[in-house]
């Protein structure tokens, strides 16, 4: 599979940064956002100043309004917020050239309807579903770090290894490389259910609680997503991986992350409402811990931390208290 034309659709922080990489490659790419004054505003500053801020566009990138303008792209990445992820690929579809590798760098789980972002498209794409491949870029990597060219890791996951092959020689660089897999559902499953536990470890370390309490905290959540992951399909060894424990380490601990932040206002006692008025961008956990919690309860997993993080965003529960409940539940083996 040959890749000559790349549409980005999503002009956020990390659609920039995508774009970007393969637009100093030389690569051709299409960047599209969903407000024609933020796209204007692109074109003509050749520069993100609101969400990637300090990092010029090659010329190689062309700035588009139109979704059709995506129409005659290889490949197409989609970087919406899950929340609109189903409306801008309903949009998108009929201008989708067959064969065309669709790959999502979104990590939620649609609300209503508990599916992942490749579910979504899949469904969407209805008669025309086996015209399409589709896959999940997923791994620890903050926007603002690949513009800076710092050594980052990915992984890219489709059914048909052709297809991950092709997008992988895409986005290799010498700063940003790519691996392989295919357990989609893993990936997506991982990508989703971190910023659920990046919340639960900023709250935390709001709370003023040390380095033992986060180790705890991001390990027990990463069986949790094991847990789920599993009883949705994917393998366990992908959990290990840069998509799993990588991203989960990387959302949990990094003082760039949005979902960390927003659990780090709540430990110091803002409102939700009042920690989400103080975000510039969108912190995909808030809305993806619901989404996981009624799959949870759907699926019959066992999720103590994602129950704790929701009744804390979704019923005012005081933090203190919901970490006091996950110290004292039943006490049993760790493993097996």
């Amino acid at each position: 599979m040959k890749i000559e034309r790349t549409a980005v659709i999503g002009a956020g922080s990390w659609g920039t940064a995508l774009a970007r990489l393969l637009g100093e490659k030389g690569e051709q790419v299409i960047l599209w956002g969903h407000r024609p004054e933020h796209m204007e505003a692109l074109d003509r500053e050749r520069e993100n100043r609101r969400y990637l801020p300090g990092f010029p566009l090659p010329e190689t990138i062309r700035i588009e309004k139109e979704l059709a303008a995506a129409g005659d792209a290889d490949c197409v990445l989609m970087v919406v917020p899950s929340h609109g992820f189903r409306e801008v690929f309903s949009l998108l579809l009929p201008h989708l050239r067959s064969g065309a590798l669709l790959v999502s760098a979104v990590k939620g789980i649609e609300i209503g309807t508990r599916m992942t972002m490749t579910g979504i498209m899949e469904q969407v794409a209805g008669g025309r579903r086996d015209e399409f491949h589709y896959g999940v870029l997923s791994g620890p990597s903050f926007a603002r770090e690949v513009a800076q060219h710092q050594p980052t890791a990915v992984t890219i996951a489709f059914a048909d290894m052709a297809a991950a092959r092709a997008v992988q020689h895409l986005f290799a660089t010498d700063y940003f490389r790519a691996y392989t897999g295919d357990d989609v559902i893993g990936l997506e499953i991982s990508g989703a259910m971190k910023n659920v536990i990046a919340i639960a470890a900023g709250i935390c370390d709001g709370l003023g609680y040390g380095l033992n309490t986060r180790a705890a905290l991001i390990t027990r959540g990463l069986a949790e997503i094991t847990r789920m992951g599993v009883a949705m399909g994917a393998r366990p060894l992908t959990f290990s991986g840069l998509g799993g424990l990588g991203d989960l380490v990387l959302t949990c601990t990094g003082s760039l992350s949005r979902n960390r932040t927003v659990g780090l206002k709540l430990g110091q006692g803002k409102t939700l409402a009042r920690a989400l008025e103080e975000m510039t961008m969108v912190a995909e956990g808030v809305k993806t811990t619901r989404s996981c919690y009624n799959l949870a309860r759907e699926l019959g997993v066992e999720m103590p931390i994602l129950e704790q993080t929701y009744q804390v965003l979704y019923q005012e529960k005081d933090t203190r208290l919901a970490v006091r409940e996950l110290l004292r539940r039943d006490l049993k083996k760790e493993l097996g």
